[in-house]
């Protein structure tokens, strides 16, 4: 794991490049705290912050082929790059160097971008080609990996200005960049509070936009084009063997999935939850490893989140050696603004600062790659959201006993779902049976909690509209079942706007630790997609996967609800009052965020911390939090105010490979550290 950045602008004085891009890694030198490199060439400036994982010795970078032609900058992991290396080799390819980096370039030499989809893997890359002068970008199929850029034709006069284009896998590295300033997008604000993550290609900011998932970006004579490489699969050919088959296949595709994930010159550990997902991937790493597995997990004070006894079974089950943090409301509430750091985006919940402090204590505890379970309920229709559809969508075939027996089993672990609340949420989703918002009719209900917190803003534009225009311009997507459609939306939002962002890539290297998630495989969720509701009815969460690993999980990892992972929310700041509070309790500091309405704001925050937390809503509690973290940001990127704890002076930031191809043609490169091409 590592972070990149760069930039493309012929205007830049020579004499600036290396320090801004020195400064411009130090921004994001958490990602990479092993060694750093850059590469400068007339007009380009591209580098990397390194988390050595892989061929620790000769995996440095910027990397170039044999022939100097090409060259890399590399953030992620290849996971499929042995079978990719043989490959290559068979096509006459030369190797120096065991790292996936070396096999992602070589690829790109070999195939151009068609080797996209011929990797398996999580990663963000930059690839100069010296011939052309072209700068490609790519992403991975999943959006486990960021990548964020400023294109010179969307700079207005608070952009970067001159023609620049900018990138980096944390827009905190454009801070770096002469001239560049942050400044919130309301309209951007109000699809992020709506939908609970910014679009596919969308970031808060103005002037920043983010390379979708299974995409590339190609900068050539000044225009900057996308390309995609990798839809998302979902409607694929329903599996034709036996349950038992089908089981078969999940468990056979999950077992070479943690097999790969495996791949590593580190030691591996999994973040266990106690649920089915993470104990799934517990237990096919002890399968897999030679040594003694670590699992690691938050604990909670308050019980109404803890799920600490499931962890313990779990972990003395499998014989793995289990470590936890125990996270009180006081450490959200001392912690939040640097996750919100470097989160980047506004939440609409704090349960990423509990992630946030689980990769400090793996880190602390000497671990650089975490296996965890994300992307299993969206590939295995886990959620909740996804029965509610099933049930939303029959409305009209079942009786009334029906409806009620259903709602009933919807959320057994949320009392207002409860028998004393069954005829108001009857009556709730009887409101919800007909589509109102083309496209969207899954996450309908959900949304209006959006909806409440988009009011946070002066402007009202309709805040799904680019949601909807996005569905409306995907292929084959009216097409799909409303189960699939939620998958989809699921997929392209929530999962990599936020789980895998949010609350785990950005949470977990903060401190330096890569996430890697079996469950987003390519051969994983295709099996997913052609075994769900075949077998079942959609009722019973996850059943392929529970009968794949009955008899190797203790019963209750099998049996027990999903409970969702949660953390307390706006109830952390009202009882501790951190200091930062004052950026909501006072006028002066509301009106300093650009686009929120501050009278709709004062009176949401008035009505907060006088209600009892008992009493407070979920779309209230969502707004809250949106509002702090909002504030937050605009206090650190807009307004610039230093972060507690966070040092962005890059005086004692060590670059430890230097490039220097300027003005340096029919030569070799200057170099300052490691060997050219092979070496690096």
């Amino acid at each position: 794991m590592c972070g990149i950045a760069g930039f493309v602008a012929p205007p830049l004085h020579d004499g600036e490049t290396p320090e801004v891009m020195t400064s411009m890694l130090s921004l994001i030198r958490h990602r990479g705290p092993d060694e750093a490199g850059y590469y400068l060439d007339d007009g380009i400036a591209m580098g990397t912050a390194r988390l050595s994982i892989v061929d620790l010795a000769m995996g440095a970078q910027p990397m170039a082929d044999p022939t100097d032609r090409y060259w890399i900058c590399f953030n992620g992991e290849l996971y499929n790059h042995i079978e990719l290396r043989e490959e290559l080799r068979g096509l006459g390819r030369r190797f120096r160097t065991r790292s996936d980096t070396e096999v992602f370039l070589q690829a790109w030499a070999q195939w151009g971008p068609a080797c996209l989809p011929r990797f398996n893997g999580a990663f963000a890359a930059a690839i100069r080609d010296v011939r052309s002068g072209d700068l490609f970008l790519a992403r991975d199929r999943y959006g486990k990996r960021p990548l964020f850029y400023v294109d010179r034709e969307g700079c207005g006069a608070q952009g970067a200005g001159n023609g620049e284009f900018l990138f980096a896998s944390e827009m905190k590295a454009f801070r770096a960049f002469p001239g560049f300033r942050f400044e919130l997008d309301p309209h951007e604000l109000a699809a992020t509070f709506a939908v609970w993550t910014p679009l596919p290609d969308r970031t808060p900011f103005k002037h920043i936009r983010q390379l979708p998932m299974g995409c590339y970006l190609t900068v050539r004579d000044g225009r900057a084009v996308l390309g995609d490489y990798a839809e998302l699969e979902l409607d694929v050919p329903p599996f034709t063997g036996s349950e038992r088959e089908a089981a078969a296949l999940v468990r056979d595709a999950l077992r070479e999935s943690v097999e790969m994930r495996l791949r590593s010159d580190v030691e591996v550990g999994v973040y266990l939850s106690g649920g089915l997902d993470s104990s799934i991937v517990t237990k096919l790493t002890t399968d897999l490893s030679s040594h003694e597995v670590r699992t690691f997990s938050v604990e909670f004070d308050d019980a109404a989140f803890d799920e600490s006894s499931s962890q313990q079974v779990v972990a003395s089950h499998l014989g793995t050696r289990h470590s936890s943090i125990a996270v009180s409301s006081a450490d959200i509430a001392a912690n939040f603004r640097s996750a919100v750091y470097h989160a980047e985006v506004p939440a609409f919940r704090a349960a990423f600062v509990p992630m946030f402090l689980l990769s400090r204590h793996a880190r602390d505890a000497g671990i650089k790659v975490i296996l965890s379970g994300e992307g299993a309920d969206e590939a295995f229709l886990g959620y909740s959201l996804f029965r509610e559809t099933l049930l939303r969508a029959s409305w009209s075939e079942l009786s009334d006993d029906e409806r009620m027996a259903r709602l009933g089993s919807l959320h057994p672990e949320l009392s207002h779902f409860g028998p004393a609340n069954r005829a108001r949420m009857k009556g709730l989703f009887e409101q919800f049976t007909v589509e109102r918002l083309p496209g969207l009719f899954s996450h309908e209900l959900r949304y209006q909690n959006g909806r409440f917190a988009a009011r946070l803003l002066k402007r009202h534009d309709e805040p799904f509209a680019d949601l909807m225009a996005l569905t409306d311009a995907t292929p084959g997507y009216a097409a799909l079942s409303p189960v699939r459609k939620a998958q989809w939306l699921e997929f392209k939002t929530l999962l990599p706007g936020y789980l895998l962002s949010t609350q785990g890539e950005r949470m977990s290297l903060a401190h330096g630790v890569e996430n890697r998630c079996p469950f987003l495989d390519p051969a994983v969720v295709r099996a997913a997609a052609s075994v769900n509701l075949r077998f079942d009815d959609g009722l019973d969460e996850k059943a392929i996967l529970k009968k794949a690993f009955r008899g190797e999980l203790p019963e209750s990892s099998l049996t027990r609800r999903k409970q969702p992972y949660r953390a307390p929310g706006a109830a952390v700041f009202k009882q501790r009052q951190p200091d930062y509070l004052e950026l909501l309790l006072s006028a002066t500091e509301l009106e300093k965020i650009g686009g929120i309405d501050p009278v709709f704001a004062r009176k949401l925050v008035k009505k907060i911390m006088a209600t009892p937390t008992d009493e407070i809503s979920t779309k209230e509690d969502q707004a809250f939090v949106y509002l702090l973290s909002t504030a937050v940001l605009n206090q650190q990127f807009v307004l610039g105010q230093e972060i507690p704890g966070e040092s962005t002076a890059p005086a004692d930031f060590k670059v430890n490979t230097i490039i220097d191809q300027r003005n340096s043609r029919g030569s070799m490169p200057a170099h300052r550290g490691l060997p050219a091409a092979g070496g690096i």
